[in-house]
């Protein structure tokens, strides 16, 4: 399921030239140099696939519980009615309930800390302004760390969230390259596509923990577990 990471970070880009769009239009970066430019873009990046990472370790070794308790089939269903419902419900009614209340206080220095980093130049200050970014609250981001609690293992769950961060680095590199492309109708366009794709990655989380013996897509209740005696038939 791996390569789900990719294409929900794809289709989450679409949402976050939005959202994020205008963070990585204030990058100090060097407008004049080119190649110097694409460096920095990088390491920004960077930070930002560093905070990815750090999150599906925390959520692989919360999901290595319900793994080692032969719950791993459940959850992939349940992350993927959450991605579904992420995608569906507007964030309106999300912010109605502010789920993110119990942790203001940490978000706020994250936002404080994001703030200070654009006031001082150079890789080290890209590779912050990127790590804080990577951990701001975003539905988007909930629904790709509900997939990285379903992988098997802690290092899936990493390679899950880096891999989703990859995903969006195309279109969020773009924004820094061709800001004056993506204007916001041109913007909200592409958002409309995000449901969409969402929906389809939560239904592919759904029928994997289906166990309909699919190989790849949805494999048998009995290829999900290691046990001392081989099943043979």
């Amino acid at each position: 399921m791996l390569y789900t990471a990719l294409l929900l970070g794809l289709v989450s880009s679409l949402h976050c030239i939005g959202m994020c769009g205008p963070i990585a239009m204030m990058l100090p970066v060097d407008h004049k140099n080119p190649a110097k430019k694409t460096i920095q873009v990088l390491v920004y990046h960077l930070g930002r696939l560093t905070a990815y990472s750090i999150l599906g370790i925390v959520f692989g070794l919360l999901g290595r519980g319900f793994y080692l308790a032969g719950m791993q089939q459940q959850l992939s269903i349940i992350a993927g009615i959450v991605m579904i419902i992420i995608a569906l419900v507007p964030e309106r009614i999300f912010a109605k309930y502010n789920f993110s209340k119990p942790i203001y206080k940490l978000i706020s220095g994250i936002k404080a800390g994001l703030g200070n980093q654009f006031k001082k130049k150079g890789y080290k200050a890209l590779f912050a302004t990127g790590l804080f970014n990577g951990f701001l609250p975003c539905g988007l981001v909930y629904a790709a760390l509900f997939g990285a609690l379903a992988m098997q293992n802690t290092l899936y769950s990493a390679a899950f969230m880096f891999l989703y961060g990859v995903g969006t680095i195309p279109l969020m590199s773009a924004v820094v390259f061709a800001t004056g492309v993506f204007k916001t109708p041109l913007r909200n366009t592409m958002a409309k596509a995000v449901p969409y794709v969402a929906v389809c990655i939560g239904m592919l989380f759904i029928v994997r923990g289906l166990g309909l013996s699919i190989p790849y897509l949805s494999p048998g209740n009995t290829s999900l577990f290691v046990g001392a005696v081989p099943n043979c038939r």
